[in-house]
C-alpha cells in the first residue's frame, strides 16, 4: 500500500479539475438532497412548531447561557461520543464508521484540492489517513451489517435481505471497500480501472441519493437531541404530564387509572426493554 495520494494514478486520463468538479458536485448533491428531504418530510416545520408548543407550556425560561451549555453537552455526548446508544457494540460500530467516514472524506478533499498533482507532493500522512479512514468504515460497517442490525440480530432475518433503508450503509461500504481495493491493486491495468469505476459509482450513489437514504438523518439527529434537552430543561416535557411518585395520593387522585390498574403502591416498572437481549426469532 503506497503512502502517496492514490489519485495521482488518475492523472493519465482525469485532470485535477475534473476530480475537483466531481467532489464539488457530490457536496452540492448532499446539500440539495438534505434540503429537499427537509421540505418533503417537513422536518424543519416540525421542529419549529414543536419548539413553539414547548414554549407555551414551559414552566421556566432557558437563558442563552444555559442553551449554549446544552448545545455543548449535545455536541460532546450525542454527536462526538454517541452516548445515546445503550448497546456498547452498536456504539463502537457507529463511532468507527462515523469517524472513519469523516477522515476518509476530509483527506479525499484535501488531497484533491490542496495537492492535485505530484508536483505539490501530498504528505504521506494524508494517504495513510485516507486508507485508515476507509478501513475504519469497513470494520464498523461490516460489523453492523452482519452482527448488530436489529432485523438480523433481534428478528432473525438473513443478512442479505435488502430494503431501501439499507441504501446508505451499503453504498458507504461499497465506496470504502472498493476505494481500498482500487488503491491496493495499483498497476493491475484494466482490473484496477474496474475497481475505480465501482468506487466512483458507489460514492455517486452514496452522495446522490440523500433523499432516499438515511444520510440526512445525520443532520437532523443533533437538532432533535438539542431540542429534547431544551424541552426537558424548561419543564414543558413535550406536553407530557409530570407524574412524579406514582404512590403519591395527590397523583393517584389526579390520575385514578393508576390505582385502578396498578394498585395503590405501583411497583417501579423500570426500563423493561433492557431486561433481556431482544433475540426473539
Amino acid at each position: 500500500m503506497s503512502v502517496t495520494s492514490p489519485f495521482y494514478d488518475l492523472l493519465g486520463f482525469l485532470t485535477p479539475t475534473i476530480m475537483q468538479i466531481y467532489v464539488v458536485a457530490m457536496f452540492l448533491a448532499v446539500i440539495g438532497g438534505t434540503v429537499i428531504d427537509m421540505i418533503h418530510k417537513k422536518s424543519a416545520k416540525y421542529f419549529f412548531e414543536n419548539a413553539q408548543k414547548a414554549q407555551q407550556s414551559a414552566k421556566r425560561t432557558v437563558a442563552g447561557g444555559e442553551k449554549i451549555s446544552i448545545a455543548i453537552s449535545t455536541l460532546t455526548t450525542e454527536v462526538l461520543t454517541s452516548s445515546e446508544f445503550c448497546n456498547p457494540q452498536r456504539r463502537k460500530s457507529h463511532l468507527l464508521t462515523m469517524y472513519g467516514f469523516i477522515i476518509f472524506v476530509v483527506t479525499t478533499a484535501t488531497m484533491i484540492f490542496a495537492y492535485p498533482t505530484p508536483a505539490e507532493a501530498a504528505p504521506g500522512i494524508l494517504a495513510a489517513l485516507w486508507h485508515i479512514g476507509a478501513l475504519m468504515v469497513c470494520v464498523g460497517g461490516y460489523w453492523f451489517w452482519f452482527f448488530i442490525r436489529c432485523d438480523v440480530n433481534s428478528e432473525g432475518k438473513p443478512w442479505y435481505r435488502l430494503v431501501r433503508a439499507d441504501l446508505f450503509i451499503l453504498s458507504l461500504l461499497m465506496t470504502t471497500t472498493f476505494a481500498l481495493i482500487w488503491s491496493v491493486t495499483r498497476g493491475a491495468g484494466a482490473l484496477n480501472i474496474l475497481f475505480f469505476v465501482i468506487f466512483i459509482l458507489a460514492s455517486t450513489i452514496l452522495f446522490g441519493t440523500v433523499l432516499w437514504s438515511k444520510f440526512a438523518h445525520m443532520f437532523f439527529k443533533p437538532a432533535a437531541a438539542f431540542q429534547k434537552k431544551v424541552i426537558m430543561a424548561d419543564g414543558s416535557q413535550e406536553n407530557l404530564p409530570d407524574l412524579g411518585d406514582l404512590t403519591d395520593p395527590a397523583v393517584q387522585a389526579r390520575f385514578p387509572d393508576i390505582p385502578t390498574y396498578m394498585g395503590e403502591k405501583p411497583a417501579y416498572m423500570g426500563p423493561g426493554i433492557k431486561r433481556e437481549s431482544p433475540n426473539h426469532y
